[in-house]
C-alpha cells in the first residue's frame, strides 16, 4: 500500500494532511472566518503549464492551496488562496449569488430535521408508516425550476423510503407522492408536499449473500499472481510502467486526475480528468421530474469515493494510493486505499501465422489499470484508466448500484419508465459524463481534425463503386468544434502536432475514438437541465487552453440557472489552429431500466479511447517479449 509523502517533492505531489492543517491555520489567523463556517473544499492550487515547465527538481515547489469557505446560510462564498511557504493568504474573493456543493453536514441535518417535522410525520401516518426511525431519507440536489422557495436559499428535495431493519434495502419500498423542500443553510423544512399516496410495494429487494442461498457451487477460485512483482514503479505519485509515465492527483469533484502523460519521454497529455457528469431523469412528474443530479459538481466524485478492498474491488498484485481531502470542519480527511493500481492480462496483443515460412508469432497484451469508485447516493461509478503496451489510453466508466425508483400500482403501464419489480417503477434516465482532455501531442502546438469515412461516387475514378477515403476537416474555431458522434462514418477526432513529424514526414497525432454508447442530452435545450448541462448537448467541444477553465458546467453548478462553463467560454469562438487545445468529450448511457437491473444493477459500461496515429513509425509493441509457453510442447514463437 502506498500513500503520498508528508513533504511534497513536486509541484503536483498529492495534497498532504500537513498542508490541509497549515492552510486552515493560515486562514483562521486572518480573523476573517467566523466560528461555524464550513469548508466546501481545500485543494491543491495546481500550477499552470508555464510554472510547471520552469520548475527544477530539488527546488521548493512553493505550494499554494485553494479553499472554498461557506460562512453561513446566505448565498455567499469565500474563495481563498494560501501560500504555504509564505504563510499568507494571497487571494480573498467573496462570491455572492452562488452555492457550494451539497455539504455532508447539512444533508445529514436535513434527514434528522425532516424526520421530526409534524407535517412529515402526519404524511407518513396517512400511509400507515408509524415508525419514523425506519424511514430512509434521500437528499437530492434541488435543481432550478423558478419556485419561490428556491430564491435566495440553498435547498434540497427529500424523498423517502421504508426499511424493515437498518441494513435492509430501502429502495424496495418508495414512499410515493411525498416530497420535502428543505433549506440546507438554515436547517429547516420549507414545505412538505403530498401529491397522493400509492401503496408501498410488498416484496423485499435484498441482495446480500445470505438472502440468496444456496449460492452457486461451481465457481472455482481464480488466483492472479506475479511472483516477481508487478512491472510498474512508483515514486510518490509518479508512476512509470513500460514506456509510459504519469503522475496522479485526487480532486474532491473530479476524483482521479492524470498529469503529464508521456511515452518514452514524449508528451501525450498534460491533464486528463472527469470534469462533470449529470444524471437527468425523463419522467416529467412532480416526484421525479426535478431529478437532475450533477454528481461531480453538486456532490463530488472524489468526496464520494470509497476505500477499496483487495480481492473484492481489485484483484491481483495491487498498489494502493491514499487520498487526502478536507472535512467541512477544516480537518484532514484521509480516504484509505482510494486509488487502486494493478496490471491485467488483456489477451492477444498481436499475432501472425506465416503459412509460407512456417512460423507463428504471438504476443500477449497487458494493461496498467488505475481506478477509483465513487458511491453517489444509490449509484456506484467506477472510473478505470487503462494504459496499453501499444500506446493506447482508455477510460472505461463502470456503472452499478441501485436504481432510483418510485411506487406504482402493480402491473400499471408507464410512459416514462418501466416496472422492474411488482409495484416498483424506475424512470428512464441518462448518465452523461464529460471528460476534460488536455492533450499536448509532442508539445503544446496542436490542431484538431475531424476524420470520417467518405464514400466516392461511382465514376471514371471509381469504376467498381467500392472506393471510400478518409475525409479530414480542420476544426478551426470553438463553434465549429461542437460536434456529435457518427458511427455510420466511423467519425473520430485527431489531435495533430504542428511541429513534430514521424519517420515518413507525417505529423504525429493521437485520436479520440468513441468506443461505446455515446448519446447526447435528451432533455430539451430550453429545459432547466438543458440549460444547466449544455455540455451534454454535444459530444465534442474544443477550447484553447486556459488554466481556470476546468469545470464543464461552471464552478458553481448547484442550483445554477445555466450558461456557465463551456457555453460561456466558447461564445468567444476562439481560434483552435496551431495552439494549445483542450478536448471536452461528453459520453454516457441512456438507461431504459429492466427487471434484470433490480435489486442491484449488473455493471454497465461506457467510455472512450485515445489512440496513436502516426505518433510511432510502426507498431510500437514489436519489442514485447514472447510469453513463456504453457506446456504440452507449445511455443509462443
Amino acid at each position: 500500500m502506498g500513500a503520498a509523502p508528508s513533504t511534497p517533492i513536486h509541484p503536483l505531489s498529492m495534497l498532504t494532511a500537513v498542508e490541509v492543517k497549515r492552510a486552515v491555520e493560515i486562514i483562521k489567523a486572518t480573523g476573517r472566518v467566523a466560528e461555524g463556517a464550513l469548508y466546501a473544499h481545500i485543494v491543491l492550487a495546481e500550477p499552470d503549464k508555464a510554472t510547471l515547465a520552469a520548475w527544477k527538481p530539488g527546488v521548493d515547489p512553493g505550494r499554494h492551496v485553494r479553499a472554498q469557505i461557506v460562512p453561513g446560510p446566505e448565498l455567499e462564498l469565500i474563495e481563498a488562496t494560501v501560500s504555504l511557504a509564505q504563510g499568507v493568504v494571497t487571494e480573498w474573493r467573496v462570491v455572492t449569488g452562488e452555492r457550494p456543493t451539497l455539504l455532508f453536514r447539512e444533508t445529514a441535518n436535513a434527514m434528522f430535521t425532516t424526520r421530526a417535522h409534524p407535517e412529515y410525520i402526519a404524511a407518513l401516518a396517512k400511509r400507515g408508516i408509524i415508525d419514523v426511525e425506519n424511514v430512509q431519507i434521500d437528499t437530492w440536489p434541488a435543481g432550478t425550476f423558478g419556485y419561490d422557495a428556491e430564491q435566495g436559499r440553498r435547498i434540497a428535495r427529500c424523498l423517502s423510503f421504508v426499511r424493515e431493519f437498518p441494513t435492509d434495502n430501502g429502495y424496495a419500498r418508495p414512499v410515493e407522492g411525498l416530497i420535502v423542500h428543505f433549506d440546507l443553510g438554515r436547517n429547516e423544512v420549507i414545505e412538505v408536499i403530498d401529491h397522493g399516496s400509492v401503496e408501498l410495494p410488498r416484496a423485499h429487494a435484498r441482495y446480500m449473500a445470505a438472502d440468496h442461498q444456496p449460492l452457486r457451487a461451481d465457481v472455482k477460485p481464480l488466483h492472479i499472481t506475479q511472483p516477481e512483482g508487478p512491472s510498474f514503479a512508483v515514486a510518490g505519485n509518479l508512476i512509470e510502467w513500460q514506456k509510459f509515465a504519469v503522475r496522479i492527483t485526487f480532486d474532491p469533484y473530479e476524483g482521479l486526475v492524470l498529469h503529464g502523460v508521456t511515452y518514452e519521454g514524449r508528451s501525450i497529455a498534460h491533464r486528463l480528468s472527469m470534469s462533470e457528469m449529470v444524471v437527468p431523469y425523463g419522467d416529467p412528474g412532480e416526484i421525479h421530474g426535478f431529478k437532475n443530479a450533477f454528481d461531480a459538481g453538486e456532490w463530488g466524485l472524489g468526496r464520494m469515493t470509497q476505500p477499496l478492498t483487495l480481492g473484492c474491488d481489485c484483484l491481483g498484485e495491487i498498489y494502493y494510493f491514499d487520498a487526502v481531502l478536507a472535512t467541512e470542519g477544516g480537518k484532514p480527511w484521509v480516504i484509505d486505499n482510494a486509488i487502486c493500481m494493478h496490471e491485467e492480462d488483456y489477451g492477444v496483443l498481436w499475432k501472425h501465422v506465416d503459412l509460407f515460412g512456417g512460423t507463428s508469432e504471438v504476443r500477449r497484451s497487458r494493461r496498467l489499470v488505475i481506478s477509483h469508485i465513487a458511491t453517489v447516493g444509490n449509484y456506484e461509478y467506477g472510473f478505470y484508466w487503462y494504459f496499453y503496451m501499444d500506446g493506447n489510453i482508455q477510460l472505461e466508466v463502470k456503472l452499478s448500484g441501485i436504481l432510483s425508483v418510485g411506487a406504482i400500482e402493480p402491473g400499471s403501464l408507464r410512459e416514462f419508465g418501466n416496472e422492474v419489480a411488482p409495484g416498483v417503477y424506475a424512470p428512464f434516465h441518462q448518465h452523461m459524463f464529460c471528460a476534460r482532455l488536455d492533450l499536448d501531442v509532442d508539445g503544446e502546438n496542436n490542431s484538431v481534425y475531424e476524420v470520417e469515412a467518405e464514400r466516392v461516387p461511382p465514376g471514371p475514378g471509381n469504376p467498381w463503386g467500392n472506393a471510400f477515403r478518409a475525409k479530414k476537416t480542420l476544426l478551426e474555431t470553438e463553434k465549429a468544434a461542437q460536434r456529435e458522434v457518427n458511427p455510420a462514418v466511423s467519425r473520430s477526432w485527431r489531435v495533430v502536432s504542428e511541429t513534430a513529424r514521424n519517420g515518413m514526414g507525417q505529423p504525429t497525432s493521437y485520436k479520440l475514438v468513441p468506443t461505446m454508447s455515446t448519446p447526447t442530452l435528451l432533455a430539451h435545450e430550453t429545459s432547466s437541465v438543458g440549460r444547466r448541462a449544455e455540455f451534454a448537448q454535444h459530444n465534442l467541444w474544443v477550447t484553447p487552453y486556459a488554466p481556470a477553465e476546468t469545470r464543464a458546467a461552471g464552478d458553481y453548478p448547484n442550483q445554477s440557472s445555466g450558461g456557465a462553463g463551456l457555453p460561456e467560454w466558447t461564445a468567444a469562438d476562439r481560434s483552435l489552429v496551431d495552439t494549445d487545445v483542450v478536448l471536452w468529450y461528453s459520453f454516457g448511457i441512456t438507461h431504459f431500466p429492466r427487471p434484470e437491473d433490480w435489486p442491484v444493477m449488473p455493471t454497465e459500461y461506457t467510455g472512450f479511447l485515445l489512440s496513436p496515429v502516426g505518433f510511432f513509425d510502426r507498431n510500437p509493441a514489436l519489442d514485447v517479449p514472447p510469453s513463456e509457453p504453457g506446456g504440452n510442447g507449445s511455443s509462443c514463437h
